[in-house]
């Protein structure tokens, strides 16, 4: 199954494959971790080990790579990818007004791109939420025609709005989408003060200990140098 990635605006991209953590936001009071996620920063435990993206902290599991998706001309981290052999959860987070409801809105406006992209969109209830069940037809490596399903989920929080898409075999395979899901309930996000608008992608940004892949595979440089 082929899954494509997403472009960064201009069509450029590069990805930092992440090996590391960073402790989340400690001064913060811990609340019980939601069973269902994801989380805000002030419900994280202070004793649980994150990696540290800025407005994203993540434990990824066992068998799952984290990436980056990189703006190559602007170095800017566009994206957090979760990835495996056969699927991929990827996860962005926005700006929202307090009590907004962003994610009805999204919901129509991902449903009409994949229209105009000659798939479909099923509103579907999930372990989240209402979500959007998606097919979108693709070119196989040998040119062959396929459909790659997705699965977009939405989460609101406390003026933060979270956007997660679980691509590949993980979309239609719940045993095969548990570590994804698993990673999605224990992730947290870190609105901060910052006045911006609704819908403005909150800032990521990279480790120190991530190390830049170009487009052949190969790391670019040493992040200890």
């Amino acid at each position: 199954m082929r899954l494509g990635r997403r472009k960064a605006t201009d069509d450029h991209e590069g990805l930092a494959a992440v090996d590391g953590s960073a402790e989340g936001d400690g001064g913060t009071e811990a609340a019980a971790v939601s069973p269902t996620g994801p989380l805000d920063v002030s419900e994280v435990d202070p004793d649980a080990t994150y990696i540290d993206l800025g407005s994203l902290l993540v434990q990824p599991p066992d068998g799952l790579d984290l990436r980056l998706q990189v703006d190559e001309q602007s170095g800017t981290v566009m994206t957090v990818l979760l990835v495996s052999e056969e699927g991929v959860l990827e996860v962005r987070a926005f700006a929202s007004a307090r009590g907004g409801d962003l994610w009805a809105d999204a919901r129509r406006e991902i449903a009409a791109d994949t229209a105009r992209r000659g798939g479909t969109a099923t509103e579907q209830e999930g372990d989240f939420g209402p979500e959007l069940f998606c097919e979108v037809p693709v070119t196989g490596p040998n040119g062959e025609s396929l459909m790659q399903p997705s699965r977009v989920i939405g989460h609101t929080g406390p003026r933060w709005f979270l956007r997660a898409t679980l691509a590949g075999r993980p979309a239609v395979d719940a045993e095969y989408a548990a570590p994804f899901e698993h990673a999605l309930r224990t992730l947290a996000v870190r609105r901060g003060n910052e006045a911006m608008p609704p819908g403005e992608a909150l800032p990521l940004r990279m480790p120190p200990q991530a190390t830049q892949i170009d487009a052949d595979g190969a790391a670019v440089g040493d992040p200890a140098e």
